[in-house]
């Protein structure tokens, strides 16, 4: 009798996975009730949400809250990649220094920092030297203190992130690039920061999608972001929760959009691909490097990638 004619005879029962059916039944029916519940509530007016949704208070506030992630990033991620290449320095002073500020400002809470950077001006009441300085209350704005603290708290996580990118390239590509005749300087740079970033990309997505929405603790220094202006508007109108669907429903929409972003860099980047260390070494090559020095570190991270494929 042949293999064929065995097989024939083999009958396929298909796996019924009762449990798996009857979860999702009682999820779907638990949804349905809540979402119901919700819906015909007669304590929540719904009709008043359409005419906050665009109201330009709303807006405003959203803009705010958006400068205020973006600026927080980027002092975050400058910040963070510092920190991290002087945690990793054989310098015992920056690297003291760094794992102290690593340990301060992600050892306390982000809203105390906060608070702290709004009272400042209870410490030093001017700021500058001599004739050359400035109420500390005019500079320091609500503005200004949020997006301090929410930029210093974020420049120490993101100095573990990075400093875990940099840690995650192989020690070779580094004695690579200083056997053939690079600095340090250079081979961080060009070598293995861009590597790096298949591991920094990621979390670092996470990070600004966070970001978003730790804006929201600056309502409670008034910094008119969109939630300080959602309280503003429903302690007149008393329209509470209408009036936080409608700032939950932004937030939404910004964190999906962000979330979209982080999808496409990280297909740009290649996360987890070895394939990515090829197309850097092509590009490197091509763009940075003539030199047969460099190239020739150049070939050593293109073989490991290929040995690593």
């Amino acid at each position: 009798m042949t293999l064929s004619a065995d097989r024939s005879r083999l009958k396929y029962v298909r796996t019924r996975r009762w449990g798996s059916w009857i979860a999702a039944a009682v999820v779907i029916l638990i949804g349905a009730c809540l979402l119901w519940a919700v819906a015909t509530n007669p304590n929540i007016k719904w009709s008043q949400m359409d005419g906050y949704i665009f109201d330009s208070a709303i807006l405003r506030g959203l803009v705010v809250t958006l400068e205020l992630t973006v600026l927080s990033m980027a002092i975050g991620m400058a910040l963070g990649i510092v920190l991290a290449l002087m945690k990793l320095s054989p310098n015992n002073v920056l690297k003291t220094t760094s794992g102290i500020y690593i340990w301060v400002f992600r050892g306390t809470p982000v809203l105390v920092q906060l608070i702290f950077w709004y009272n400042i001006a209870l410490i030093f009441p001017r700021i500058g030297i001599g004739a050359f300085s400035a109420d500390t209350n005019t500079i320091i704005t609500t503005f200004a203190a949020a997006i301090l603290a929410l930029g210093l708290n974020e420049g120490a996580y993101m100095a573990e992130i990075v400093r875990a990118g940099i840690l995650s390239v192989s020690r070779g590509q580094m004695d690579a690039a200083l056997a053939t005749g690079l600095t340090r300087r250079q081979a961080m740079r060009y070598i293995i920061i861009p590597q790096s970033l298949r591991v920094i990309v990621p979390p670092t997505g996470n990070q600004a999608i966070g970001m978003l929405k730790t804006t929201s603790l600056a309502s409670v220094i008034a910094a008119q972001d969109l939630l300080t202006v959602t309280e503003n508007i429903y302690a007149k109108t008393f329209f509470v929760v209408e009036l936080l669907v409608v700032a939950s429903l932004w937030y939404l929409v910004g964190t999906s959009i962000a979330s979209i972003g982080q999808y496409f860099i990280e297909k740009k980047f290649g996360a987890g691909s070895s394939s990515s260390d090829v197309k850097l070494a092509d590009f490197v090559r091509e763009h940075v490097f003539s030199s047969s020095r460099a190239q020739s570190a150049l070939e050593h991270l293109k073989r490991e990638s290929e040995i690593r494929g």
